[in-house]
């Protein structure tokens, strides 16, 4: 009987653990090819408009802001409050439904190409790795290797490294909750003024540096649910990276002629680029996140060999078997359908959106203040939103129901130009007493946009002495 490679892979095992089901740290091969170049470039594409889009500001506002606290969110020009949330449930349904739409046609293309775990850790983590302790074989034999200065040296500059990039990812990312100017001034400051916010920093940056630097395929293989989501997503009608067992079976075995095995030689370049671990000769697996890392390996061998490529592709498991690949299935159709539904529901709630809101509440403190024997002064503040494109408002405010020449309105600068999302008017109406009907007065504030004179009308009361 022959005798096993080292590389071939437990049947009922994953290939990250041992025996006793320690995990086994994976050094995955690197691997040159057109599959790898094309996916370091969209992998840079992401990175730099991660980095970048929360620094963009457009008429003052942060271009992508969710701010939580206060309920705002900002994208582009448009500016969204907590009474929009018809318009989030459309944005969080049509990304479900485009994710699933997406991966019953193109499968795990999230996981291989954008998922931003793939993304740092193929990019920036692993480059820092084998810049500090050299290729991946040099790294295995480091780890293997009993604690000296020069390893000491080796791990401490690795992680000061890793630490220094999740800082970075981290402030990046709360930047898009907190605003980049907000998050800037404060990082400058004592934590202890901020210690809520210093808090979070340090949870999301201890989180990337254990996942991205240590945790790694273990969260794709063990924690992440949309590897468990696919096998209810995907049909033998999904795109998936395929081994062509027409082509490749019976691999060969020592002393077989070449005449004698398919195209696959068995050389397992497949498993030793796999960045989870797994044989992707064995099938569709959970562990498998299309990275395309055993296309480009097993192509270079083709190569080398005078063979075809394309052993290991981008293919359906119908078209492998002879059947075609059909597309639009009808559950890919009712995605779609769903989707574009979404789609129109949000476009219509977000033209509902356009415009201002008013909220109009009593000023803080004592009801009213006696100005005079017969004069009394309430006090109220003026809340004006502007929901959608934020564009700038001529806005007048007046009130209507209450007698001609007995009241004053004081408002600073009255009208004004609404330039940003949100401004608070104090208001002050001094009134005659005599308005009064048993010390109150239900009456109107109007707030007019002066350049399309659409109206919000908002109901008030006037309160004062009794009679």
């Amino acid at each position: 009987m022959a005798k096993k490679s080292q590389f071939e892979l437990h049947e009922s095992r994953l290939g990250t653990t041992d025996d006793s089901g320690h995990r086994v740290f994976l050094f995955p091969e690197e691997v040159k090819g057109i599959w790898k170049t094309r996916r370091e470039i969209f992998y840079w594409f992401l990175i730099f408009v991660y980095l970048v889009l929360p620094w963009i500001y457009i008429q003052g506002e942060q271009m992508i802001l969710l701010n939580i606290p206060a309920r705002e969110f900002s994208f582009f020009t448009y500016k969204f409050y907590a009474h929009n949330a018809p318009i989030l449930i459309f944005v969080i349904l049509g990304f479900l439904f485009f994710i699933g739409f997406i991966t019953s046609i193109f499968g795990r293309v999230w996981c291989g190409w954008a998922c931003p775990q793939t993304v740092f850790i193929s990019s920036i983590f692993l480059k820092i790795e084998a810049l500090i302790e050299g290729k991946p074989r040099a790294r295995k034999k480091l780890a293997e290797a009993p604690w000296t200065t020069a390893k000491v040296i080796k791990k401490s500059l690795k992680w000061i490294a890793f630490l220094a990039v999740s800082l970075h990812i981290s402030h990046t990312f709360l930047g898009y909750f907190v605003g980049t100017h907000h998050l800037l001034s404060v990082s400058f400051q004592n934590p202890a003024e901020n210690f809520t916010l210093f808090t979070i920093m340090l949870l999301i940056t201890t989180t990337v540096l254990l996942d991205f630097g240590w945790f790694r395929e273990q969260f794709c293989i063990i924690a992440c649910p949309y590897g468990r989501m696919q096998s209810v997503i995907m049909d033998e009608n999904s795109l998936a990276i395929l081994y062509d067992e027409k082509r490749g079976e019976p691999r060969r075995r020592p002393g077989m002629k070449p005449e004698e095995h398919g195209d696959c030689i068995n050389c397992y370049a497949c498993v030793k680029a796999c960045p989870t671990g797994i044989d992707i000769r064995r099938g569709v697996q959970l562990e498998c996140i299309a990275c395309t890392n055993c296309i480009d390996a097993c192509d270079d061998i083709m190569l080398k060999t005078n063979r075809p490529m394309g052993l290991i592709r981008y293919d359906t498991q119908s078209n492998i078997e002879g059947k075609g690949r059909h597309i639009f299935s009808i559950r890919n159709i009712g995605y779609l359908l769903v989707l574009i539904g979404l789609v129109i529901g949000f476009i219509y709630s977000l033209s509902l959106s356009q415009g201002i809101t008013t909220t109009v509440l009593r000023g803080a403190g004592v009801p009213f203040t006696v100005s005079s024997p017969t004069t009394t002064r309430n006090h109220f503040h003026i809340v004006i939103e502007q929901s959608g494109d934020i564009v700038e408002r001529n806005i007048e405010i007046a009130v209507q129901g209450i007698k001609e020449g007995s009241y004053e309105l004081k408002i600073p600068r009255n009208p004004f130009v609404l330039k940003s999302n949100h401004e608070r008017k104090i208001v002050f109406i001094v009134f005659n007493n005599e308005v009064l009907t048993n010390g109150s007065l239900k009456f109107n504030f109007i707030i007019k946009d002066l350049d399309t004179n659409e109206e919000i009308i908002k109901e008030a009361v006037l309160v004062g002495p009794v009679k």
